[in-house]
Parts: structure tokens; C-alpha cells; sequence
């Protein structure tokens, strides 16, 4: 047999047998060999020997060629979807804009954008909707099968003779109609525009206009010995258009419309450092704070000292604020202390305690007038007191927020007004020293928290409830409103991202970022306006002042335009 199986009648055989097999199904083969009527016995190709397999004789002679594994195949071509089944006006909305959950280190802080950027993106993602989705088809729709009452016992009913389908002429006031539609001189058909009328509507549909801000300053000033100290205020613009500025021991005015310098004092000989500075509301009255905690009024229009308040406090005096003739200030001693400046007495008339750690920021609500009833303060122990010199008080101190009594002062009818805060805010996790009272809505209060916060807080004072709060990204050095509009800027200093030491415009309340100004090399720690309310100064550690056009000039009411009607003005 072994010969019969080299034989050319062996190979034919086998040939035929591996083409039967490869043409019959392997699920309809016969167990049973047609040929030999023998069983396979487990083996993938029958033996072509008749006889029994023994272990003996299985090495007598070559084996029967074994077919190779046979490979599943796949005769179709690549797959191609096709669009026309899929829905792409859900596939669109499905698409994933941005992770579900973005870590801290990938969030975008809006300080990278601009506005401009961002309606030119709002507008683009609008077209490429409207033109990858397909317009929504006018499915007509499915029509609802009356309830029947009864069907236990009714009988089959006679069928009537309406017909089946009716047939009608297409109508003229359908455009949609095949026949119909290329009447239509505006169909899309005859636009010569590659997008369609949606998008067409869209682009040439008005937009509101975002003024441009210059991204240069017009101005740049040196200003040696500028402390980078973030728990100090150096820098600030009186109503007579001048700048003081706290340089190392001395205090320096700049003159706005002539440019003039000159030495207001130099402090050298009580070898005392200048830590704060604030004009008066209305006026060329100016106090100066120093490290020794000595507190200092002079006249910029002469240049003289009109008084001095010795140890006025303990420790540096880092925030001082005006009201009118009330001049508050803030030191690291905790305290805030109030002084009036007409009296001859250099004590304070009011003491009030409500930080823990050294106070670093004071703002008084208004300019002076009989509004300024509230001053807000902002310490290094991450809080914000709200305070009312008038003795208001809260009915309900249950509330959250709710003012406690200061330690050492009784809480019983005989406390003294204003010596518990009217509000305190706990949500800021690092120093406040950005205060900000909102000059267009009353009652609203911005506040900026340090590094470990890079937030920006929006409070309602008359309720005590935060109104909103915006993520920098960056530590908030300043904030101050804008006169012209209802916008507020923001410096800042360390950041997680990126971008660091710039200057922000935002606008309220969508609170959507105007733009971004950098040029700073260091921490932006100090922060100024005109009274103009149209230009803005910035100081920081790289010794520098930059001068900004940022805002636009104050609109004129119809009162104050001049009129071709008004002979007054004509009278000599």
C-alpha cells in the first residue's frame, strides 16, 4: 500500500479528494469515506491504507500528508460607512467639546483669551453646525388609530369606499414642492454663496461691537526702591489729577498734565519706610503710613505737614481709606483704628477688631457723601469684615456670616457702634487685600484672594450672600471698578498657568474677559485711576509704572451737550 500511495493513481485520488473537501460545506461532510467506506478515526485526512493503525507499523512507512489549518477568509472590502443612514445632526451634538471633568492642570484660564477670539470661535462653531448637519426634514406626521370601545363582541364591519390613496395637483402655496421650488428667484439653487442662506443669515447679521483696548502702555516711569511687598498699598491718584507714590523713605508727586515731579518728604532722618498712601476723596490731602506705625497728613498743594498721629499704631500701617474727613486705617497690629482729622485729640474715636492677622486691605463704600456708610477690610487670616460706623445691626444673628462680638468689648446694649462687624466672609482660602466697591450697583463688593485662592468674589453687603465668583488662575494683587463702564480690572502676581503678572479687564456681571495686558516683569502690585476714570497705572516689583488707556471717555448726557438752540451761552 505504501506504493500505492506515491502512485500517480494516488496522487490524482488525493488531488480529487481536497477539492471534494474544499467544495462541500465542512457542517454537511459525510462522516463515512465514500470511496474506502472506512472512518476517518480522528484524523483530518483518511489513510489511504485499509488495514487497522497500530503503534507498530505507524513507523513502517512514510505518513499521509497532513492538511495545513485552514484560515477563515474574508472575501468583502474595507468597510465604508455610509452617511446617508446616520443621523448627523446627533452625531454633531454628540461630539465632545472638552473633557467631562478637565484636571487642574489642563484648565484653560480665561486670562489666555480674548474677546475678540472668542465671538470670532462663538461664530465659527455656529456655521460649521449649521453647515455639516443637514436641515431638519418635514416628516409629516403618523396617523393615530381611533380607540375602538369594545372588541370582545363586535362584529367585523362592512368596509366602506374611501379610497386608499388620494391624488391631488401640486399646490402654489407649497414651495417645498419639487415642481414648484426652482420658482422661487431666492432658492438656494440660484445663491452664488458656498454656504447656506442659515449661514449666510448668521454672518451678516449684526454683532455687538467689542471696543479694542490698546495692549501697549502709553507711559512707562521708573520708579527705584517700588517695594514688592504684597501687604503694602504705595501707589494711588488724587482727584486733582496728581500720583503719589511711596518710593523706599520718600513720597513723590507726579503732576498728570505737565509731568512735574516733586518730593513731597523724605523720612530718612527718623530712618522710618513709607508702607502706605491714600488722597483724600475730594482734595490735595494725602496720609502716609510707615513701618514704625506712625500716620502722617500733609497738603500736596503746598507741600507741608499738617499733622503727624505718633504711634498711631503698634506696627506698620499697611491700608489706610478716606471718608471724607474720617481717616481710617489698617496695621499688622490687627486693629483698625478711626480718627477724625478736625479734632486736635490724636487718639482714635473708634477701635475696631475683627481679624486675627494683620489687615492689609480698606475700602469705604462711595466717595465721601453721605453713601460712604460702610467700610470693608480684608486681613492676612483670609477674611472680610463688613463694617458700619452708624451702629446697624443684623436682627437676625442666627444667619450665616452673622457678625460675632469682638474680644475685650461687651456684646450686652452698652457696645459701642461698629464694634462687631456688620458681615464677615469666611470663603477666601488666602490673604484679602483686593477691595473693590462697585460704583454703578449699591451694596456690591469685589474682593481677590492671594495664591492659594486666585478667586474673585462678588458680594451683596445688604443681604450678606455671595453673588458670584470668577478663577483666575492667578494670585489677585488689585481690583478696582471703572467709572466709564461697568467693567473691573484685576492685577496679578503668582500663577498656576502660563500667563502671570498681567493686568485683566472683565465685564460685569457675564463676567467675559475684555482683554489682557502685559508688559510687567514682576508681580503687579499696586493699581491706580485717574479721575478721568480713562487711564489706569500699574506698579510692580520690576520697578516700573505703565500707564494704560483702558477704558473709553465718559459719555456726555443730553443736558451737558452744547445746543445750537441755547442764546444764554451767546450773552457776554
Amino acid at each position: 500500500m505504501s506504493g500505492l500511495k506515491n502512485s500517480p493513481f494516488g496522487k490524482r485520488l488525493r488531488a480529487s479528494q481536497q477539492e471534494t473537501d474544499d467544495s462541500t460545506p465542512r457542517r454537511n461532510r459525510p462522516r463515512i469515506n465514500s470511496v474506502f467506506g472506512v472512518s476517518p478515526a480522528g484524523s483530518a485526512t483518511p489513510s489511504l491504507d485499509s488495514r487497522p493503525t497500530t503503534s507498530s507499523d505507524s513507523s513502517g512507512g512514510p505518513d499521509s500528508p497532513v492538511d495545513p489549518p485552514r484560515v477563515a477568509r474574508d472575501y468583502g472590502d474595507r468597510f465604508v460607512p455610509s452617511r446617508d443612514t446616520g443621523d448627523m445632526r446627533t452625531s454633531y451634538h454628540l461630539m465632545e467639546q472638552e473633557p467631562s471633568t478637565p484636571s487642574k492642570k489642563n484648565r484653560i484660564i480665561p486670562s489666555e483669551s480674548d474677546a475678540l477670539k472668542e465671538q470670532a470661535n462663538a461664530l465659527f462653531s455656529s456655521i460649521l453646525h449649521t453647515e455639516v448637519t443637514p436641515p431638519s426634514p418635514h416628516r409629516p406626521s403618523s396617523p393615530t388609530r381611533p380607540p375602538v370601545a369594545s372588541t370582545s363582541a363586535a362584529p367585523p364591519s362592512t368596509p366602506t369606499r374611501r379610497r386608499l390613496f388620494a391624488y391631488s395637483s401640486p399646490s402654489r402655496s407649497n414651495p417645498s414642492t419639487p415642481s414648484r421650488r426652482l420658482d422661487t428667484p431666492t432658492d438656494e439653487a440660484y445663491s452664488m454663496s458656498p454656504v447656506r442662506a442659515q449661514s449666510r443669515q448668521l454672518l451678516e447679521s449684526p454683532r455687538r461691537q467689542l471696543r479694542s483696548v490698546c495692549k501697549t502702555p502709553y507711559r512707562v516711569l521708573d520708579a527705584p526702591e517700588l517695594a514688592e511687598d504684597f501687604y503694602l498699598n504705595l501707589v494711588d491718584w488724587s482727584s486733582t489729577n496728581v500720583l503719589g507714590v511711596g518710593l523706599g523713605s520718600c513720597v513723590y508727586l507726579w503732576t498728570a498734565h505737565n509731568a512735574a515731579v516733586s518730593k513731597l518728604c523724605d523720612l530718612a532722618e527718623s530712618r522710618d519706610t513709607i508702607s502706605s498712601v491714600s488722597w483724600v476723596q475730594k482734595g490735595s490731602t494725602l496720609a502716609v503710613g510707615t513701618l514704625s506705625g506712625t500716620l502722617h497728613v500733609y497738603d500736596a498743594s503746598t507741600l507741608q505737614l499738617i499733622r503727624t498721629y505718633p504711634q498711631a499704631h503698634g506696627q506698620r500701617i499697611g491700608a489706610i481709606a478716606w471718608n471724607a474727613h474720617i481717616l481710617s486705617s489698617g496695621s499688622r497690629d490687627r486693629m483698625v483704628h478711626h480718627r477724625d482729622v478736625r479734632e486736635a485729640d490724636t487718639r482714635p474715636f473708634k477701635r475696631c477688631q475683627g481679624h486675627k492677622q494683620e489687615v492689609c486691605g480698606l475700602k469705604w463704600s462711595g466717595d465721601g457723601g453721605p453713601s460712604s456708610a460702610n467700610l470693608a477690610s480684608g486681613g492676612n487670616d483670609n477674611k472680610v469684615c463688613i463694617w458700619d460706623l452708624r451702629g446697624s445691626r443684623r436682627a437676625a444673628a442666627g444667619l450665616p456670616n452673622a457678625g460675632r462680638p469682638v474680644p475685650g468689648t461687651s456684646s450686652g446694649d452698652d457696645a459701642g457702634a461698629g464694634d462687631i462687624p456688620l458681615w464677615k466672609f469666611h470663603e477666601h482660602t488666602a490673604a484679602v487685600k483686593a477691595l473693590a466697591w462697585d460704583p454703578h450697583v449699591s451694596g456690591v463688593l469685589a474682593t481677590g484672594g492671594g495664591t492659594q485662592d486666585k478667586h474673585i468674589r462678588f458680594w451683596n453687603t445688604g443681604t450678606g450672600t455671595m453673588l458670584n465668583e470668577l478663577d483666575t488662575g492667578s494670585q489677585v494683587c488689585n481690583l478696582i471698578w471703572s467709572l466709564t463702564s461697568h467693567e473691573l480690572v484685576s492685577t496679578h502676581g503668582f500663577s498656576s498657568t502660563t500667563a502671570q503678572n498681567q493686568i485683566c479687564i472683565w465685564k460685569y456681571p457675564t463676567l467675559n474677559m475684555v482683554a489682557s495686558l502685559t508688559g510687567h516683569t514682576n508681580r503687579v502690585l499696586y493699581l491706580a485711576m485717574s479721575p478721568d476714570g480713562e487711564t489706569i497705572v500699574t506698579g510692580a516689583g520690576d520697578e516700573t509704572l505703565r500707564f494704560w488707556n483702558a477704558f473709553p471717555k465718559k459719555e456726555s448726557s443730553e443736558r451737558e451737550k452744547d445746543s445750537r438752540l441755547d442764546y444764554g451761552k451767546l450773552i457776554r
